[in-house]
């Protein structure tokens, strides 16, 4: 099992390059930052700081969108920091939440967001693509290959994952929803003719090792952004088409304020429940931790994104690297 962080650009420049120095050195593989350019710093200045700061973690924004950034411009970006990081970036992508709705405006279509993985990814890969109309190449651009994560839960998004991409972006850390996603996303790549493990499986959740309620209150909040992207499935596709575990909860929402998305202690929690908090995110001893690594990989995840940012990031980032990364480090994921 691999181990990716992500941080939300909230830090000052000079903890957000210690924490991933020090989350190489733990044994994280992946580093990623939220792309949210009005809520928090602009990541591609922190992504070319943070791939001088290191020498294997590989990186990339969990994630950016389509509209915010022009894909021929994310293109070029990610061009110049693969050259940089001797070709180890990732792209990380979705339709948009609070980098879009903080403007005012709706997430993108997924029309969009394919047309956008297409052209990001021949570019920053040095081929020629139409779009829009006009031949375009970074004739400069280096042949580093450019791994895309597409991020989402709902039937579209899935089957999209599947046919396209190179890895499947979940944010959420209940093993069973989980499970489910996995066979959408392993059925779509089948039905495009690709092999059923063609898609590397990340979750992405908030971990705290510690007190039990205590982790609760730090992780609340991400049962709250989760709601977000489950509104929008609710309020599109027939409830039958998705899992009632990851419906049911959003009943008793009222609405949610981007200005405190993220945010430990957010009120935009205030209807999630205990209850939610524990199946969504990763809480608990050392040993409840690599307890639910082992379910999550047996539900199919190659990587954990450990969401970095409920406090005592530091103490986190120690302890997972004593002892939670050496004891999964042999897991293999289900592959079904």
């Amino acid at each position: 099992m691999q181990f990716g962080f992500t941080l939300k650009p909230e830090h000052s420049i000079k903890r957000s390059i210690a924490l991933t120095k020090q989350a190489e050195a733990a044994g994280f593989s992946y580093g990623w930052l939220f792309d949210s350019h009005v809520l928090w710093r602009e990541v591609y200045p922190l992504l070319t700081l943070m791939a001088q700061a290191t020498t294997t973690m590989r990186l990339g924004t969990c994630v950016t969108n389509p509209a915010t950034r022009e894909p021929s411009v994310t293109a070029s970006a990610l061009a110049v920091l693969q050259e940089l990081s001797g070709g180890r970036m990732d792209l990380g992508i979705g339709r948009g939440d609070s980098a879009r709705r903080v403007l005012g405006k709706a997430p993108t279509s997924m029309k969009d967001l394919e047309q956008a993985v297409h052209v990001i990814r021949a570019l920053a890969e040095g081929r020629s693509i139409e779009f829009e109309g006009a031949m375009l190449e970074l004739p400069w651009a280096a042949e580093h290959r450019l791994p895309v994560w597409i991020a989402g839960y709902g039937p579209v998004a899935l089957k999209l994952t599947g046919r396209i991409a190179d890895g499947a972006m979940l944010q959420i850390g209940d093993p069973d929803l989980v499970r489910w996603f996995v066979s959408q996303v392993r059925a779509s790549a089948v039905e495009a003719g690709r092999d059923a493990s063609a898609v590397s499986v990340m979750a992405a959740a908030p971990a705290h090792v510690g007190d039990l309620a205590d982790g609760r209150d730090r992780t609340r909040w991400f049962p709250a952004l989760v709601s977000n992207h489950v509104v929008d499935l609710v309020n599109k596709y027939p409830r039958e088409d998705l899992p009632p575990e990851l419906t049911a909860y959003v009943r008793d929402r009222e609405g949610y304020d981007y200005l405190h998305h993220a945010e430990v202690g957010s009120t935009n929690a205030s209807f999630v429940t205990d209850e939610i908090v524990d199946r969504f995110c990763v809480l608990g001893s050392v040993d409840q931790h690599i307890a639910r690594l082992r379910d999550l990989a047996a539900a199919g995840v190659d990587q954990f994104n450990l969401y970095l940012m409920n406090g005592h990031e530091e103490e986190q980032l120690e302890v997972y690297g004593r002892e939670i990364i050496p004891a999964l480090r042999d897991v293999a994921p289900a592959r079904f």
